[in-house]
């Protein structure tokens, strides 16, 4: 940490932008978050206590939701407080391990994004083989792997930020420390650093993108081969469920990130960031896992043994 930051808290502005949004937030970010944790800790259940999941594609499915779930525990909670109270400020050390567990858990993410889409590649391409492609050890060595080389890019990320002085202003123009919006509070931030975050977020978004992408061409370029029509569709129509999340977390993402900033910009990217930090854990149980037969007959066991666990009060 430099000895010349002046700034030693921020005050996360956050949606004080709209006033007139205040209690509709309030109230759809937290029924969100309880459906996220549910649904999450649902099918993780669900996955642990049915033999039949066992399979490389619900082995990453659980750390997927529990990567999810650790993602919104970092971001919605200090959100719901920040809506209630009027004391907004957050510490530099909070901020920064903030940003680092956020971009850590959201890196891990997108790598967990793209094992998934080469798991259901190898599956596709190589069925005989496949049981030896993707065994238990390699699915647990891809997993790590995502997580180490995600939170290594994020340390990375706060360590050029958090090492700037911050001395222009400390209101920061989101609901949490964001890269973008904290980095145009200092006064040392160079030409250079500003292109080795650029390259740093480059690679998780557009590296992934790119994994995922190339997945899924060679999976089109099979099913279209398959004689069976009712193979084609039911392939095409999973893929499109998992190319639709992909691009509502890629798509909002990418433009965040990726594109010129300026301060004019920050309210468009706040309003932009509820869509990778809300809509995007709701969408994926229900892409990944209630459209799945045998994920729904999982949960529906998981749902039985909890109500039989919880008799009514009646009896």
């Amino acid at each position: 940490m430099s000895n010349h930051t002046a700034v030693s808290t921020f005050l996360l502005w956050g949606f004080s932008s709209f006033p007139q949004l205040r209690n509709l937030l309030l109230v759809v970010i937290f029924f969100s978050h309880v459906t996220i944790l549910v649904a999450n800790v649902s099918i993780m259940v669900a996955i642990k206590l049915s033999h039949n999941l066992h399979t490389p594609m619900y082995y990453f499915l659980f750390g997927l939701s529990f990567s999810e779930t650790c993602t919104t525990m970092v971001i919605l909670p200090r959100m719901l407080v920040d809506l209630l109270s009027e004391s907004k400020t957050i510490s530099l050390p909070e901020c920064a391990t903030q940003m680092f567990f956020f971009f850590g858990l959201a890196a891990n993410n997108c790598f967990i994004l793209s094992a998934m889409s080469y798991d259901r590649y190898s599956a596709i391409h190589s069925p005989l083989h496949y049981p030896v492609l993707m065994t238990r050890k390699i699915c647990f060595q891809l997993m790590v792997s995502s997580c180490v080389v995600g939170f290594f890019v994020s340390l990375c990320i706060v360590i050029i930020v958090f090492n700037l002085s911050f001395c222009n202003s400390n209101i920061i123009q989101h609901f949490f420390c964001d890269i973008a919006p904290v980095v145009s509070l200092a006064c040392n931030y160079t030409f250079f650093q500003k292109v080795v975050l650029l390259i740093f977020t480059s690679f998780v978004l557009v590296g992934s993108f790119i994994l995922i992408m190339i997945s899924y061409v060679f999976i089109v370029s099979i099913v279209v081969k398959m004689p069976s029509a009712k193979g084609r569709y039911k392939t095409f129509s999973t893929c499109s469920s998992h190319f639709t999340v992909v691009f509502i977390h890629y798509g909002f993402a990418c433009f965040v990130y990726l594109r010129p900033k300026n301060s004019d910009s920050f309210s468009e990217d706040t309003l932009m960031a509820v869509t990778y930090t809300v809509l995007t854990p709701l969408l994926n149980p229900i892409v990944y896992s209630l459209r799945n037969k045998e994920m729904k007959t999982a949960l529906r066991k998981v749902l039985g043994s909890t109500i039989r666990f919880f008799p009514s009060s009646g009896k």
